[in-house]
């Protein structure tokens, strides 16, 4: 799609919702200002939820509870690109993949399919790759269009992982009491394997994410994680071994809350160890995932 709005002017909610949704959403994104995408939402009203590019709804999570948290993850999107590719060039590949041209409109609420197929490539000859698609949920406010919610990070088509055979699969078995959320064995389908280094909570900028804070520390190192598998076509939902290492084993129970939250079913392998980290690291991942 070019940055030229399929809906004509006199279709005055559509041009509206679609200068929203991809125009301004865009221009925001590869300037890194959140407060330009910010007034385009009902900030009261708002949720997110994470299909975690799963097209079964038991895997889905309110990852996004409210603006705050949707913020967090937007700044960390656009600060992970910015620097390794040219924002002329950044605009120009994000208007090419993306499509908008379904909008439903029943009174002052709309849902807008809005979906993503493509690769952007990066100065040093990376390429990432975003394919997913967002159904967003929209009304109109004092008489503007703003966002309200949305449902993302769904498959793109809808259906493919069904018609696939799954590369990974958990075998009954029988747990101690008391298991963690883990899978004692999986049976995985050969495929190709990618395999990421060991991965902490650090920010785009060097930082450390979250302080002395473990969970928000875990949280960070997890999609982190994410975000290097996206880079290689894959997500969350394709790995199949985890090794996790902590610095204090007593944050094991806190460590599986937010780790519950984030890997989807059936979940991977996993090994975890106490040792010492480099910095004010709290916890490291790496991870295997295999693509179909």
């Amino acid at each position: 799609m070019s940055d030229v709005n399929p809906f004509p002017p006199t279709d005055e909610a559509r041009h509206a919702i679609w200068e929203m949704l991809v125009h301004r959403d865009i221009d925001a994104f590869v300037a890194g200002d959140w407060d330009a995408h910010f007034t385009d939402f009902a900030p009261d009203l708002f949720f997110g939820i994470d299909a975690r590019f799963s097209d079964n709804p038991d895997s889905w999570r309110v990852t996004y509870a409210d603006i705050a948290r949707y913020r967090e993850a937007w700044l960390a999107g656009a600060k992970e690109l910015k620097g390794r590719i040219d924002d002329a060039d950044l605009r120009r590949s994000i208007f090419a993949l993306t499509h908008l041209c379904d909008i439903e409109i029943t009174g002052d609420f709309a849902l807008a399919r809005k979906k993503f197929d493509g690769e952007i490539r990066l100065n040093d000859g990376e390429t990432v790759t975003l394919r997913w698609q967002t159904q967003y949920f929209c009304r109109r406010v004092d008489g503007r269009w703003r966002i309200v919610g949305f449902l993302g990070y769904l498959p793109n088509p809808m259906g493919s992982s069904r018609a696939a055979e799954p590369v990974k699969r958990a075998p009954a078995v029988t747990q101690h009491v008391g298991a963690g959320p883990y899978s004692p064995v999986l049976e995985v389908k050969p495929g190709r394997i990618v395999v990421i280094s060991g991965q902490t909570a650090v920010a785009q900028d060097g930082q450390t994410i979250g302080g002395s804070d473990f969970r928000a520390q875990s949280r960070a190192t997890i999609e982190n994680c994410a975000a290097l598998l996206r880079n290689a076509g894959c997500t969350l939902a394709d790995v199949f071994k985890v090794n996790v290492y902590l610095t204090d084993l007593n944050n094991w129970p806190a460590f599986n809350e937010v780790y519950s939250e984030l890997m989807p079913a059936p979940l991977p392998v996993r090994t975890a160890v106490e040792t010492k980290l480099l910095r004010d690291f709290l916890v490291e991942i790496e991870l295997w995932a295999v693509k179909p």
